[in-house]
């Protein structure tokens, strides 16, 4: 009797795990593995070749999408969109004959705490079509120290990623809470400062483009330890801060007085209140960014303070505003919320006067109706609720939220 054998290999039935029978050929576990090796090998060195494929977004169109979420801020939106677009294309640049290189622009952002730095960032993320991460630069510490070392920043986008180096190194990060690495003085730090200047310089290379070995799993580096090598040359980096006092530093360039106008300082006097719309790279450095930094986040914006019509749009107009949220959690205890004209005015009013921006509206919303939210859920009587004017403001002056001091 003959024995059944593989037709690739030709070993016999016996001296193999499995042997999977076809109409005239069998082929055993072995030769199987090694088929399926030698196809993924070819997929990726096809992958690799070639240019990847976005499906390109335009400005106008990232911006339409942002402004249904994001009220006003309409110059951070056309900075943002356009770097990403062109960050897109740059990935996209065929190597010609004159051998232009496109270099990346990174960005910093700065705007007041509550102006939509982040949320902008994160809005961004819902679109995009390439791994993104947000990283909180209070926590980083330069190497050796407690705290994160830079390259953890990476190891987030390589989550993001789900571990495929290949997208990782086309993301895009955003560096949030960029003014607390600032240096304590424009001058350079005599004794060490392994949370401000030298967290500074160890971002250097990362901004401007290097391989950078990235523990896997995040935490410290050990020499046991298995390294992913990730390339930032093709990463855009977005940093944001709100740069609390270098309105102070913009003030004194421009010579602004604090009081009272004159014929050449009128205009800017009366946009005292709005002076970060002045900032720029000489601002940075004042602050305590050393100027190795700002040199590789070449693109600056800012944000606008959010003013009450603003605060007012941001309650009501957005996909996802507060009234809707609320109304909402509502619905699903079979109640009708309502906000009228004059609690929404009372609301911003006080959001305006605590000085919070947009944060301090959701702080205020729930010091009004968490009363509400503790007793409907145990009373079903109850279909419809209206919050005026007189109802927010008893529940607000009766709220801990009261008590803070008012700058």
């Amino acid at each position: 009797m003959a024995q059944t054998t593989c037709s690739f290999c030709g070993r016999n039935k016996k001296d193999v795990d499995l042997l999977v029978s076809g109409i005239s050929a069998h082929i055993c576990n072995l030769c199987i593995e090694q088929a399926f090796e030698i196809v993924g090998e070819d997929k990726k060195n096809k992958n690799s070749s070639s240019k990847p494929a976005f499906n390109l977004k335009k400005p106008k169109e990232l911006t339409q999408y942002l402004d249904q979420y994001v009220i006003g801020q309409e110059d951070a939106k056309k900075v943002l969109t356009v770097a990403v677009y062109n960050h897109y294309k740059r990935l996209q640049q065929k190597q010609e004959a004159d051998e232009v290189t496109i270099e990346k622009s990174n960005i910093i952002l700065v705007g007041d705490t509550g102006t939509g730095k982040t949320y902008l960032a994160k809005t961004l993320a819902k679109i995009l079509e390439v791994p993104f991460c947000i990283a909180d630069a209070t926590v980083l510490t330069e190497a050796g120290y407690v705290g994160e070392d830079v390259e953890s920043i990476l190891t987030r986008l390589l989550q993001a990623a789900d571990y495929k180096v290949e997208d990782a190194e086309r993301g895009i990060v955003y560096i949030d809470e960029l003014d607390k690495i600032a240096r304590k003085s424009d001058n350079p730090s005599i004794t060490r400062d392994v949370s401000g200047e030298g967290v500074q310089q160890a971002l250097l290379k990362l901004l401007e483009g290097t391989v950078v070995n990235v523990p896997p799993q995040g935490g410290r580096k050990h020499p046991d330890q298995k390294m992913i090598a990730v390339n930032t040359e093709n990463i855009l980096f977005i940093c944001g801060g709100a740069f609390d006092g270098i309105a102070r530093h913009i003030g004194k360039r421009l010579h602004t007085q604090p009081m009272g106008f004159n014929s050449s300082t009128a205009s800017l006097t009366a946009d005292r209140d709005n002076l970060l719309q002045y900032v720029t790279a000489q601002d940075l450095k004042a602050f305590g960014l050393i100027p190795e930094l700002i040199g590789r986040l070449p693109v600056l914006t800012h944000l606008d303070p959010l003013h009450k019509d603003t605060l007012k749009r941001i309650l009501t107009e957005p996909k996802n505003a507060l009234v809707k949220q609320y109304a909402k959690l509502m619905a699903m205890e079979g109640v009708t919320l309502t906000f009228e004209e004059g609690a929404l005015d009372f609301i911003v009013e006080k959001a305006v006067e605590y000085n919070l921006g947009a944060r301090g509206l959701r702080s205020i919303c729930e010091a009004i109706v968490t009363d509400a939210m503790y007793d409907i859920p145990s009373d079903s009587s109850i279909t419809t609720l209206v919050i005026d004017e007189a109802y927010a403001r008893s529940k607000f002056d009766t709220s801990k939220f009261k008590q803070l001091q008012v700058a």
